[in-house]
Order: C-alpha cells, then sequence, then structure tokens
C-alpha cells in the first residue's frame, strides 16, 4: 500500500502523544503513576460538566448537532462575536488542519516558530506547502525574523500564543506590530490553546484584533483548562467568511454530544475555572522553587507547563522518572535535548515528581 500513498505522507514523523497511565502500569508492572506528560488538567473538569454528560449520555443513540447551536450562542455572547465567527472542531488540532485544508495549497509558505507545537508543520506539509522555520530567540517568539521570511507566497503564519513548548506570550504590542507587515493575503493564525492561564496584562486581545485584520484566526481549547481532553473540542474564531470556508472542509459531526454539553457547562461555571488558575499558579511557584533546590535551570512559564533543562541528555532523565511511576514529556523531538516538559499537576503530583528527580539527580 505505500506506493498508493502521498510521497508527503512520508515525510511526515507521526505525532507521538504522552504516554497513558495505564500503558506505563502494564509495561512497568507498576501500581501507581502519575501523568505530568501532556499539559492536562489534573483536577479534572467542574462538577456541573460531570452533571451535563450523565445527561447527554441518555441520547448517544442520536447524531450531534452538527452545529452545536447552544455551545454556538453561549460562546458568542461571551467573546462579543457574532455567531457565525465561530467554527468547532474535535479538539483545536482539528481547526488548524481544517484551515491548511481549506487555505494551503501545493508551493504556498508556511512560516513556523522552532520549536512550536508540532502539529503545525504536520498539517502544513499534509498540504504540501514550503515550511520556513524560525528558530526562538531566548524561547521567545522572533517576529522580526519571521517578518524577514515574509513573501508573496506566505500563505499561513503560525503562532503558538502562549506558546508550546515554551510557555512564553506576545503582548498587544507585539502582535500588532507583527500585524502591520502582514499582507492582508496572508493568514495569521494565533493558537491560543493554554489562553485560561494568562494573568499578564499586556497579553494580546487577539479576538478585539479581528475588527481591524480579516486574515486572523484564533483558536483555543476545552481541552487543557477547562478538563475536557478525553471528550476533544476546541474551536476557532475569524471573520464569517473565513469560518464559511473552513465549514466547508469539516466532516459532518465532527464534535459529539457528550462534549458539546460539557463545554457548554463549563462556561457556566467561571468560578470554578477562576479559582483553579490560581492553584495552578501558586503550584508553578512551588514547582519553580524545587526546581532551583535541585539545581537546574527552568524556563518561566505562563501556562501549566514547565521546560527544565537537565544538563544532560533528557532521555535518561524521563526513562528513570518512567521506572518510578511519573510520565513526563521528552523535548528531544522538539531538538531540545536536554529538557524535559512538566505539567503542573496537584500539590502531592508535584511533590512526588521533584522527590523522584531528586532521587535520580
Amino acid at each position: 500500500m505505500r506506493s498508493l500513498a502521498q510521497n508527503t505522507i512520508f515525510e511526515i514523523q507521526p505525532y507521538v502523544p504522552g504516554r497513558p497511565i495505564e500503558e506505563v502500569k502494564r509495561e512497568l508492572g507498576l501500581k501507581s503513576v502519575i501523568k505530568l506528560a501532556s499539559n492536562e488538567n489534573p483536577y479534572g473538569p467542574c462538577p456541573k460538566a460531570l452533571k451535563a454528560i450523565c445527561r447527554a449520555a441518555q441520547q448517544v443513540n442520536r447524531y450531534p448537532d452538527g452545529d452545536c447551536y447552544d455551545l454556538r450562542q453561549a460562546l458568542a455572547q461571551r467573546l462579543k462575536v457574532s455567531s457565525r465567527q465561530l467554527i468547532f472542531g474535535n479538539g483545536s488540532d482539528e481547526v488548524i488542519v481544517l484551515a491548511t485544508r481549506a487555505f494551503v495549497q501545493k508551493g504556498d509558505e508556511v512560516i513556523i516558530a522552532q520549536p512550536s507545537f508540532l502539529i503545525y508543520a504536520i498539517a502544513a506539509k499534509l498540504a504540501a506547502a514550503k515550511i520556513k522555520t524560525v528558530p526562538l530567540k531566548n524561547f521567545y517568539y522572533d517576529l522580526e525574523g519571521m517578518k524577514r521570511c515574509l513573501t508573496a507566497k506566505t500563505k499561513m503564519v503560525f503562532l503558538g500564543n502562549p506558546d508550546n513548548p515554551s510557555g512564553q506570550y506576545l503582548t498587544q504590542d507585539d502582535v500588532q506590530g507583527f500585524m502591520r507587515a502582514v499582507s492582508p493575503r496572508t493568514l495569521v493564525f494565533i493558537d491560543e490553546a493554554y489562553y485560561e492561564y494568562v494573568q499578564a496584562p499586556d497579553y494580546v486581545n487577539s479576538v478585539g484584533l479581528l475588527k481591524k485584520h480579516k486574515n486572523i484566526i484564533v483558536t483555543r481549547t476545552f481541552s487543557k483548562m477547562y478538563g475536557l481532553a478525553g471528550l476533544r473540542i476546541g474551536y476557532g474564531i475569524a471573520h464569517e467568511e473565513t469560518i464559511d470556508c473552513l465549514n466547508r472542509v469539516r466532516e459532518p459531526f465532527n464534535v459529539n454530544s457528550l462534549a458539546q454539553a460539557a463545554a457548554l457547562a463549563c462556561l457556566n461555571d467561571p468560578l470554578y475555572y477562576q479559582d483553579l488558575a490560581r492553584e495552578i499558579a501558586r503550584q508553578r511557584k512551588i514547582l519553580y522553587a524545587g526546581i532551583e533546590r535541585l539545581g537546574l535551570k527552568y524556563v518561566a512559564s505562563c501556562t501549566n507547563f514547565v521546560l527544565i533543562d537537565m544538563g544532560r541528555p533528557a532521555g535518561l532523565v524521563v526513562r528513570a522518572l518512567l521506572a518510578k511511576g511519573v510520565i513526563v514529556r521528552d523535548m528531544s523531538p522538539w531538538g531540545l535535548g536536554r529538557f524535559i516538559r512538566v505539567t503542573i499537576g496537584t500539590p502531592l503530583e508535584n511533590k512526588r515528581f521533584l522527590n523522584s528527580l531528586k532521587g535520580i539527580l
């Protein structure tokens, strides 16, 4: 069957997710395993969401609402945009794929940072685009370097904000200045998967920029802060013409009914998530202090994960932690061979991680 596949397929390295807890238990014969590898919410979704899932489960014999009507109306009201400016996906990852499918053709240029979320490059390669990578500068986006890469063939630029894996963010001035250099024929895709964790006052109001720039797509997700990673639901915000194009390449019924019900319930419980954001910020400081006591360096983050420089091959540390039942992310596939990425967990999980790491070192 390899002879039937597109040539570009074999240029793509499949995305490797963080290992599941049950898989590690089976493989290593461990009774207790914690996962701090996939930037998940360790506390789970709000109780309202769990109740909504149970109610929605009574109707799983029916196809879901392909238009996500109730969720669309609630989110449009919260964001102060037209309901036709929204598209929903099987995670915000799907919106990335839809955008490249709808707008990027063979020979077009796509600009991404290096390192950044791996799906950007995968989606661009599937579209047979020419990818231009711009290295981070001290773990920040080099927007001036990206500007220098812009040409008449540039169809899309990906901005992770905050970025994964660096955890850094772009300010209002950063993005406004960048947009002034971008042609209206180039789409700027702003991935805000970790939007809810950012507490910085100068963080960009990307949705507000849509009023002036029709060539922006913003995506957010219910997988991270909202704790619905297992249900897979995210969304995009853009001008109505852009959303119309994305809907033309979207699969029908791409967001299941349980995910829609749970996401709507999450929006109706803001206090739960405000408390959660404060707790993650507290635990992040505790994690920083523990890393410093071990004599290690880290990249300060505004998200729910931290990059740690181990000063040695990361794979060795990851395997040693795995043997102790602690799953973290080896950043070698991102070109960061000495770094691990650790999700901020519960107080007990963070303590176990730090104690395990101390024992290894």
